[in-house]
């Protein structure tokens, strides 16, 4: 019922093959089903919880899939930071709400699930942290070793406290997230190991399941949705998820998809304000927000292609607007968010501002990972607690 295809030349290889690029271009797979031949009823879907495995019709695991309840995360009407930025439809997706804290759990209850599936043993990633945490996870409920290479020193406390209590093999190399990329591929090529970074087609079906739930929840189509651009996996995946329901007749129209990245780490951002055919990579990406501290990401060429195929743009922002959005985001709205959660507002703030954005637009921005994975970023921005004597008096001097 699908099968995997080379997005540059159409090569088809077989669904039980282990393969993560076209051996004829290089070019990136795409998991690609036989609509027409699927049961797919949307009253069906309705009938069914919202959560993840409420699409299973459009996911490839054929078995019970490796799942922690994942899915189903809120979407919350950002009233307040939509008044002040002229915005009455504006909306956070909080997928830090996902049992390991972000929206990784999406790809990995898929990506394990497929591991099985395809009789594998052992799975493996390189990470900023989140990826890390929820292969842990998933590997630990399904039973079987995880191994993760992280870049030294670069990713945030909570993530890998994350992955070292689920029990993966946690490596870190002195080299950035790009290079541990490269070894894990190595890796797993040469020592039959399954690969869970999104370069793997399977994880990215998981992620599509954002969009679904962001239409089911509003209950139409929003003109655009923001996300944050790291690794340029879940950009993509939500393009081709929505591009799936066009085709079933589901939907009619596509959200202009619109990619937000870090100022010290902008590839996709350049490549798409110069009209680049592909990206240039950053060498040395540097920002606060860990989670998207990616230079070369590995969907770009999926990203450009989401972001052209629907007018959508891409927008960098500074780490001190990340940082104030975080905040804003906390105290206004009461979402708690790491930093590249915040990404996808700040950028949206910053598009308003240079009059890129029609006030009327129905904008849905997803927020990543949870408040806690960062939380050393928290404390650093934060006072103090105020230390008092115990008595009442000392008290009420602090409140007046």
């Amino acid at each position: 019922m699908y099968r995997l295809v080379c997005i540059g030349c159409g090569t088809e290889y077989s669904a039980d093959e282990i393969i993560y690029r076209c051996s004829a271009c290089g070019h990136l797979l795409a998991v690609k089903y036989d609509l027409d031949e699927l049961n797919i009823s949307r009253a069906e879907w309705d009938r069914r919880p919202l959560k993840l495995w409420r699409y299973r019709e459009l996911l490839p695991v054929t078995g019970e899939p490796v799942s922690l309840q994942e899915g189903g995360t809120p979407l919350y009407h950002m009233k307040r930071i939509g008044e002040e930025l002229g915005l009455k439809n504006l909306y956070a997706k909080h997928e830090g709400m996902n049992p390991s804290g972000s929206f990784k759990d999406r790809g990995m209850t898929v990506g394990v699930s497929m591991a099985l599936q395809l009789g594998m043993k052992t799975v493996a990633c390189a990470s900023t942290g989140n990826t890390s945490a929820s292969l842990a996870v998933y590997a630990a409920k399904a039973g079987i070793p995880s191994v993760v290479l992280l870049p030294a020193g670069k990713v945030a406390l909570g993530k890998v406290a994350q992955a070292l209590m689920h029990g993966a093999k946690v490596i870190a190399i002195r080299g950035n997230f790009d290079r541990a990329l490269e070894m894990v591929h190595d890796l797993c090529i040469s020592e039959g190991l399954y690969l869970l970074n999104s370069v793997n087609p399977y994880r990215l079906e998981g992620q599509k399941t954002i969009g679904f739930e962001v239409i089911d929840q509003l209950g139409e189509v929003p003109d655009r949705i923001v996300l944050p651009v790291g690794n340029a996996g879940n950009i993509s995946a939500v393009h081709k998820g929505l591009g799936e329901l066009i085709e079933l007749g589901f939907i009619d129209r596509m959200p202009m998809m619109t990619g937000i990245q870090a100022a010290g780490s902008q590839p996709v951002v350049e490549a798409i304000a110069g009209n680049l055919p592909e990206v240039i990579p950053f060498k040395e990406p540097e920002t606060v927000a860990t989670a998207i501290r990616i230079g070369a990401p590995v969907n770009a060429e999926k990203a450009l292609r989401a972001i052209r195929e629907t007018g959508g743009t891409a927008e960098s922002v500074t780490d001190e607007e990340i940082l104030a959005m975080q905040r804003d985001l906390a105290r206004k709205e009461g979402i708690g968010v790491e930093p590249a959660s915040a990404a996808s507002v700040a950028g949206i703030k910053k598009l308003v501002e240079a009059g890129r954005i029609d006030p009327d637009e129905r904008i849905v921005c997803v927020v990543t990972g949870h408040l806690l994975k960062d939380p050393e970023t928290v404390i650093r921005q934060c006072e103090p607690p105020i230390e008092i004597d115990a008595d009442i008096q000392s008290l009420l001097s602090v409140l007046r």
